[in-house]
């Protein structure tokens, strides 16, 4: 009889990176962590997360891989912006009306724009909103179908909108000595606090606005989860995938490479020109500067609570054949993504979206199980002849079998545990049997999960 699958798919990556800035601080630095007592380089999992997301909705939304088909989100401050296009091209909306319309019913739904004396920003709320990715067409077809009553709506709403922003004291003014006035209260979703009342958006408008931006049935919304603040009665979801910060499993080796770059113009001037002192004028580089580049080989993990994805496409409408059904598709989505994604920094310069992991290790288990502890000690990388581990990349796979094997040994819910490598070398080592005892060796993504 075939065992039920464990809540808790684990798993585990090391993969080598050589010059590439993936992701960098404020400074424009690479970002790194203490650990074990040495500085380690470190990829974080924001990084990582949106890489496999936009990964994975890329390839549904191009009818590519298991969840071909499937709705999926986008994480945008631009709905506004979206359903006045919307209006606009499907609708036959002039510009502005769209665009004031929407922005006005956003609003009062709840969540706050910029400041509308800024053209970069008065259209864009103030904080990202991870919704269905076709939200933004649904909240114009309400609008259109309901511009009748909502256009005196909204001329009331924009009429006390700028009432009340003719009242607020100018940056720098004196301040009143008098009491203020007293405040009109039960203001509505949108409404600053220290204004008059706005009026009420329809119910029914700002139901639609909430069913529109509700998660819904995208699956990368039940799989990474969303968390909205700005609108208490709109739903949050937990997500079903926990993620690690990547770092390195030796010290943090780090270049500031000084770069020249060659201005065309002047270069053509200097190669026609017609004395030594024209081509004099035009010597030297037209921009130099350092960009710092890291080189290392990383450990990273990301865990699947299946349990938890299954009930979020449950509460999203589904039944259980069907959520059952998505659960595995997104299920190797989501392996492949974590296998096949990289962060795009730097990608054009460094080619480091090309890089394949050295080892995956996939297993199953009832919680889980992060390996980051087999690293606390940095790999030495002085020769084995030297008393160090050699090369960081097989070093650290052999550590994480070791690792696993010996959890194994003392945790009885892990179960079909799989390795997948695209090194040569790597591949080597897997045909030691004491590292590979308790795993199955796979060729492909695919094989990672079953």
């Amino acid at each position: 009889m075939t065992e039920a699958p464990r809540q808790f798919l684990s798993l585990h990556v090391i993969e080598t990176l050589a010059a590439v800035l993936p992701v960098r601080d404020e400074n424009g630095q690479p970002k790194s962590m203490v650990f074990g007592g040495v500085e380690r380089h470190m990829i974080t999992s924001q990084a990582r997360r949106r890489a496999e997301r936009v990964h994975a909705r890329d390839r549904a939304n191009a009818g590519v891989g298991a969840l071909k088909g499937h709705s999926m989100g986008v994480r945008t401050r631009e709905w506004a912006l979206l359903a006045a296009r919307e209006l606009e091209s499907a609708h036959g909306w002039e510009w502005d009306e769209a665009m004031t319309t929407a922005r006005a019913v956003i609003e009062a739904s709840g969540l706050k724009f910029g400041d509308p004396a800024k053209k970069t920003v008065a259209n864009l709320t103030k904080v990202l909103v991870f919704a269905p990715a076709d939200a933004g067409v649904r909240i114009a077809a309400h609008l259109a179908e309901q511009a009748e009553s909502l256009r005196p709506w909204r001329d009331e709403y924009l009429a006390a909108q700028a009432k009340a922003a003719a009242k607020k004291p100018r940056k720098g003014a004196a301040k009143k000595t008098e009491p203020p006035a007293e405040e009109e209260s039960g203001a509505e979703p949108g409404a600053e606090s220290g204004t008059a009342k706005l009026p009420a958006l329809p119910k029914s408008t700002r139901d639609a606005v909430l069913l529109a931006l509700a998660p819904r049935d995208a699956v990368d919304i039940a799989l990474y989860g969303r968390f909205l603040a700005e609108i208490a009665d709109s739903p949050n979801v937990d997500g079903a995938v926990q993620t690690g910060h990547a770092f390195t499993v030796q010290e943090a080796e780090q270049i500031d490479d000084f770069y020249a770059a060659a201005d065309d113009a002047k270069q053509d001037r200097k190669r026609n020109a017609l004395s030594f002192l024209d081509a004099a004028d035009d010597a030297g580089a037209g921009m130099t500067g350092y960009q710092s580049l890291i080189s290392g080989t990383f450990y990273r993990h990301a865990v699947l609570d299946r349990t938890q994805l299954r009930t979020n496409l449950r509460v999203a409408g589904m039944s259980a054949e069907e959520a059952e059904e998505t659960a595995i598709a997104a299920e190797q989505e989501f392996v492949n993504s974590f296998v096949e994604a990289f962060p795009e920094a730097k990608k054009n310069s460094t080619a480091s979206t090309g890089s394949l992991p050295g080892l995956v290790l996939s297993f199953e288990g009832e919680r889980p199980y992060n390996y980051a502890a087999a690293f606390q000690l940095a790999v030495d990388e002085r020769p084995v002849s030297e008393g160090g581990e050699g090369p960081a990349g097989p070093a650290a796979v052999r550590r994480l079998l070791r690792h696993h094997a010996f959890v194994s040994k003392r945790r009885p819910d892990l179960r079909t545990a799989r390795v997948l490598t695209y090194d040569p070398g790597i591949d080597d080592i897997l045909r030691t049997p004491d590292l590979t005892v308790s795993v199955a060796v796979v060729e492909s993504a695919e094989g990672l999960t079953g």
